[in-house]
């Protein structure tokens, strides 16, 4: 039996970016055609009035929140208030808007940067708040947890019935290939392409290549919303529990394997057709060496991802080229 019906009202915030135009896509996909998709210019997500008006008048019964304001080291780094502030604005606009306008589901979308830097591995849900943060994207990241945190309190004060999921490190169609904001994977395979194009006989990467990284593919991901949303009760008597024995309110979603960046290099040289030299920086910073989540709770649901990381890079490569004709057609 589903938690959601195929009529109700769907709000899709955020349905233009990656992870909301997958999840848009795969709902149609499942047979959910009544879908709310505004667009940034149609309605603020910052602007509490605005969010608080448009759900008053839409109604909407389930809420995905896939809108938020994202970049890479550098930007996380460089512009840490703007990640903290607008991401706050979102989220509590969004959960508020419909907490106090009834509507019956909300799944809030995070992110494994929630969790301690030095996590034991695989991380359990149950590290999250342990000890410190990492520091380069600690604001992104506090805004991630005051998010779920909303979620929890207001399904123990009011019966909210809000959910979250945190996804690991993500790619595919429609990401965000800019180097100042980008993240590893995207990054990577942007340079080794135009590496290749422009013949290099090398390529520079950062660090040893020695630390590991787990990647979920944005379809993945949209297919365990979905999942979640139908499937997921908090409160029933199969739902996952802490290690303390208390209902779950937050699932980590990803693949459970992890690779090395070297490993992660050479697979894209392949894919991208590069045939020259990778070299290794030393001097640059390897950053934490492992961060890979455990999926065991929402696994044990039913849920696993099913796209492997060399067919994903393959389909991410063919879309990037694809993105790159488009935008040559119309000038860009």
């Amino acid at each position: 039996m589903s938690l959601i019906n195929k009529k109700e009202k769907i709000f899709v915030a955020g349905s233009g970016g990656m992870v909301g135009n997958a999840i848009k896509l795969n709902l149609i996909k499942n047979g959910y055609t009544n879908l709310e998709l505004p667009t940034r210019r149609e309605l603020d997500l910052t602007n509490n009035n605005l969010v608080f008006n448009w759900f008053q008048e839409k109604k909407p019964n389930i809420v995905i929140i896939a809108a938020a304001k994202v970049g890479g080291i550098y930007s996380n780094n460089t512009y840490p208030v703007n990640f903290l502030l607008e991401n706050l604005k979102i989220q509590n606009n969004i959960i508020e808007g419909a907490w106090k306008n009834n509507a019956r589901r909300l799944l809030f979308l995070g992110s494994s940067c929630i969790y301690p830097k030095f996590s034991n591995q695989p991380i359990k849900e149950d590290e999250l708040l342990k000890s410190s943060l990492e520091e380069t994207n600690e604001c992104y990241a506090l805004a991630k947890i005051s998010g779920l945190k909303l979620c929890q309190a207001l399904r123990k004060q009011y019966g909210f019935d809000a959910i979250s999921l945190m996804p690991t490190n993500l790619y595919g169609r429609g990401d965000n290939y800019h180097q100042e904001n980008c993240h590893v994977l995207p990054a990577l395979l942007d340079r080794f392409h135009e590496h290749k194009l422009n013949n290099k006989l090398n390529i520079e990467c950062w660090g040893s290549g020695n630390p590991r990284r787990e990647f979920l593919h944005v379809d993945d991901l949209a297919k365990a919303c979905i999942f979640a949303l139908e499937k997921w009760d908090p409160s029933s008597d199969n739902a996952p529990l802490s290690e303390s024995g208390e209902p779950l309110n937050w699932l980590n979603v990803g693949t459970g394997k992890d690779i090395s960046i070297r490993e992660l290099a050479e697979m894209i040289a392949n894919i991208t057709s590069f045939k020259g030299e990778i070299i290794w920086n030393r001097e640059k910073p390897d950053g934490t060496f492992q961060k890979l989540l455990n999926v065991s709770k929402l696994n044990q649901l039913g849920w696993k991802a099913n796209i492997s990381l060399k067919e994903g890079l393959k389909r991410t490569y063919e879309d990037y080229k694809m993105d790159l004709k488009a935008n040559r057609l119309r000038g860009k």
